[in-house]
């Protein structure tokens, strides 16, 4: 708010000196008129001094004027800079332009000689002095679009370094009970009876999701440094996410997975950053559906990319907040941080140089979340 109480006081007193400074010099056209009238009228006396007058219009060097006699043909012209002031042409564009824009010519009016005019421009000086309010808005709306600018990046960069040392630090602390429950498992196995099928099997599934745990730990430690990407069919992975949330979803809820395409869809990513993508995804319809409904994963190939079309039948996501969703510390839940999304974008497109955004949602009816990438 000061910034543009201080712009206003500056081009206030900007626009007040350039209209005395335009006074100021139609002043000196008057003056300059009048010499040339004295000197018309002593011209036949030939003792006259004509010293003070001769000063006067000498002294001009600054506005460029134009003399034309009562038929507007060019006597002469001075301050045009150069040899303008003898170019006919240019200078009888500059006497239109002198007249389009209003300017009332003095007028030189004495018996022994026709009436004569001159018109004048205003000096490069007042020129410059009335475009600079104008240089001063674009130099202070640079400054301030490259302090916004400097002061996002800013911002965000501090929101990069706190994302990765809170990733970092919550792989760092599942590290230890990991290894605790990994030891437990396998104590349980060893005074497990073999003919024990039911409890074998209980085992075998706690091993998977410490498997999965790991899994989670690596990925958050990865999170702030560059990830290595390999060359996957995303049509070999994608089952395998399925596979895994659909035996922990409610059982009324039905996943479906189709391709629309027989060849392969080949691109760079990294593995787990990606299952995690898309079981975050996964998780997030699960939680708008409850303990009913339908997850559709769509992949399919279109202008050289690759597109994951994840649709499920929950309760959708008002049109306002499309963008919103993917900010740090969005969430509709009363637990979490909300930065699931905000991540989620962060691998898709600085990581992946892909694209991911809602492409469709209808409150109360459902969802339908996109990701792209470039086709290897």
């Amino acid at each position: 708010m000061s910034g543009v109480v201080i712009l206003l006081i500056s081009l206030v007193y900007t626009n007040y000196l350039a209209t005395q400074l335009a006074e100021g010099e139609r002043d000196k056209i008057d003056l300059i008129s009048k010499a040339y009238e004295a000197i018309n009228l002593d011209m036949e006396n030939l003792d006259a001094d004509l010293t003070f007058q001769s000063y006067v219009i000498e002294k001009n060097s600054t506005i460029p004027l134009i003399l034309t006699d009562q038929d507007d043909n060019i006597l002469f012209a001075v301050n045009f800079r150069g040899e303008r002031n003898t170019d006919t042409i240019y200078l009888e564009k500059e006497l239109k332009r002198i007249k389009s824009e209003g300017n009332e010519p003095f007028v030189i009016d004495t018996p022994q000689n026709p009436r004569q005019y001159i018109y004048y421009k205003h000096s490069l000086v007042l020129q410059l002095l009335t475009y600079f309010p104008i240089i001063q808005i674009v130099l202070v709306g640079t400054f301030v679009i490259l302090g916004f600018l400097g002061f996002s990046a800013a911002r965000k960069a501090e929101q990069n370094r706190v994302w990765a040392g809170m990733a970092k630090e919550t792989a760092h602390q599942l590290g230890t009970p990991i290894n605790a429950i990994v030891g437990w498992v396998e104590v349980l196995h060893s005074i497990t009876e073999e003919s024990d099928a039911e409890r074998l099997e209980i085992i075998d599934e706690m091993r998977k999701d410490i498997n999965r745990l790991e899994l989670v730990a690596d990925r958050f430690s990865k999170v702030g440094s560059s990830p290595e990407l390999k060359l996957f069919d995303l049509e070999e992975i994608l089952p395998n996410i399925v596979d895994y949330m659909k035996r922990r979803a409610p059982r009324q809820i039905q996943f479906k997975l189709k391709s629309s395409d027989d060849r392969p869809f080949n691109t760079k990513i990294n593995k787990h950053l990606f299952e995690w993508v898309i079981e975050n995804l996964l998780r997030n319809s699960l939680d708008s559906m409850g303990e009913k409904g339908m997850i559709l994963i769509s992949l399919y190939a279109k202008n050289n990319r690759i597109s994951i079309d994840i649709s499920d039948t929950g309760k959708g996501i008002h049109p306002g907040k499309f963008k919103e969703i993917f900010k740090p510390g969005y969430s509709t839940k009363k637990r979490g941080w909300g930065l699931g999304l905000s991540l989620a974008r962060r691998i898709i497109e600085e990581y992946h140089q892909g694209k991911i955004y809602v492409k469709e949602s209808k409150i109360d009816e459902g969802t339908t979340i996109a990701i792209e990438f470039p086709m290897a």
